[in-house]
């Protein structure tokens, strides 16, 4: 089976999340799993610099605003999987983020720079751009890919299938409807039935509507979703998908995520050595200032900085904790009044608040690796890796119940915990989840056991790579009963 992937972002080269993450990973483990595996992706300057041995494929012309767009095909660095890459210096290089200008405001222009990639990617599909290689499944990756689902359903000529995931509903890829003109398609698309969003046009809505299958990152945060509470706009919209929609967890790369092979963390690590993770413990404390205190129950954070995290509600309960004895450690960036009232934490509790504020891969493994406990208390949470990375270093998750966090931590009986469940978004249940963990702590032998059940469960990517490949057979089938469309 041929499968292209169709994202904006892949780790190591561009990252704002975990999408990068899942784009860097699920395609590897499908390859292995025996799929005939590519990747799609813009040509942004970290992209281009990184991917090896480029060649032209075809010499698109003009198009979405740009004079000049190539399609490259090169190889990944790393897993040397083949990876297309659209080269439109006019919408892709540019300084700053790949959403955003490094003022924090969207690019203007950010309706065509992703319409062209989805575009692209439904030409790839309907045998248009490179005669070598034409995908059975096209499986884009939230908003920024969406279209290509769009594009594909405006072609009926086109028998590939078309899967879309959504990592995170709140961001729906909002543009002016007048703007639909610029999106090359057929009138008919632009209405309620169509990309048309409360008198704007959705590229979340584009691939929710025409993909053949939907997926979200988790079994719990697909039924989530079609509720009026975590369906941000659209949960009419999918519960219109009905079976069409489902959940599959992530993985996580275990060659870049394992306390046994970790070069980032001070002592490596595993289920029956854990006296290394004593030695990132020491470690940490001491790169952040923290009090050597061996009593102290070590929280660290590890996130976005925004309250969808949850992380109001950390701020209110830490008072409170820090005089119990508890230490923080946070690493993370986003809303401005939330990093003021961080670093003001930090300023006020000296030894016993540390806080970093921006994303630094090599810290991030050392805290995930150092810490007694990770906080995910997110008000949803699609999927999570965090507490995934927390499960796999011996780092039990303190986490709220929602999406891929209730579906990955464990809190019942003792005989089953690997990390603290609480369900109401309030300080007061975070705090009181908090304090479970530290009393649990003074038990080593109970902490221990705790730790070692969630290392020892299986979180790499060959199962869900085996429920993928399942999906697209499906949508396969699905696409050539019913080839999706809109009828005039």
């Amino acid at each position: 089976m041929k499968v292209l992937h169709v994202a904006a972002e892949v780790y190591p080269l561009v990252k704002t999340g975990g999408l990068a993450d899942v784009t860097a990973a699920l395609p590897p483990a499908l390859a292995e799993a025996g799929a005939d595996v590519r990747l799609l992706l813009p040509g942004l300057p970290a992209i281009l610099d990184a991917v090896q041995s480029a060649r032209t494929v075809v010499d698109i012309g003009s198009c979405f605003g740009a004079l000049r767009v190539r399609l490259l095909l090169g190889r990944m660095p790393g897993t040397q999987l083949p990876v297309y890459v659209v080269d439109a210096p006019h919408l892709y290089r540019r300084p700053g983020g790949p959403y955003q200008a490094a003022d924090g405001q969207e690019w203007p222009d950010n309706l065509r720079r992703f319409a062209l990639l989805g575009w692209v990617a439904a030409h790839l599909a309907a045998d248009d751009a490179d005669p070598a290689w034409v995908p059975d499944v096209v499986h884009a990756h939230d908003w920024h890919a969406a279209m290509a689902c769009a594009y594909i359903a405006d072609h009926p000529a086109t028998q590939a299938a078309s899967v879309y995931t959504v990592h995170n509903l709140a961001f729906q890829g909002l543009f002016p409807h007048h703007d639909w003109a610029l999106l090359g398609m057929s009138s008919r698309f632009m209405s309620p039935a169509g990309l048309e969003y409360h008198g704007q046009l959705s590229f979340m809505k584009a691939g929710l509507k025409f993909a053949d299958k939907v997926t979200t990152v988790s079994p719990s945060y697909a039924r989530e979703i079609a509720t009026h509470e975590f369906g941000c706009g659209l949960d009419g919209v999918i519960r219109g998908r009905g079976s069409d929609v489902s959940g599959i967890l992530n993985g996580i790369d275990e060659a870049v995520w394992s306390p046994a092979a970790d070069p980032a963390i001070a002592q490596r690590y595993d289920a029956d050595r854990l006296s290394g993770k004593w030695a990132c413990r020491q470690a940490l404390q001491a790169a952040l200032g923290l009090e050597a205190d061996p009593d102290a129950l070590l929280l660290t954070v590890v996130s976005r900085l925004t309250a969808q995290k949850g992380l109001d509600l950390v701020l209110a309960a830490l008072p409170a904790l820090v005089a119990d004895g508890v230490q923080f450690a946070v690493q993370g960036t986003g809303e401005p009044a939330l990093e003021v009232a961080f670093q003001m934490a930090a300023q006020a509790h000296p030894g016993r608040v540390a806080v970093r504020i921006g994303y630094d891969e090599q810290r991030a493994h050392a805290m995930v690796a150092g810490a007694d406990v990770i906080a995910v208390p997110s008000r949803f949470e699609p999927c999570g890796l965090t507490q995934l990375y927390g499960l796999r270093y011996g780092t039990p998750p303190v986490v709220r119940r929602v999406g891929g966090l209730a579906d990955t931590v464990s809190d019942g009986d003792a005989a089953h915990r690997t990390g603290f469940v609480f369900d109401a978004a309030t300080p007061g249940a975070f705090e009181a989840a908090v304090r479970r963990a530290q009393a649990l702590r003074r038990d080593v032998a109970a902490w221990q056991t705790v730790m070692r059940r969630g290392m020892a469960q299986e979180l790499s990517w060959a199962g869900p790579a085996q429920a993928y490949l399942a999906l697209y057979t499906q949508a396969r089938a699905a696409r050539a009963a019913a080839p999706r469309g809109l009828v005039a």
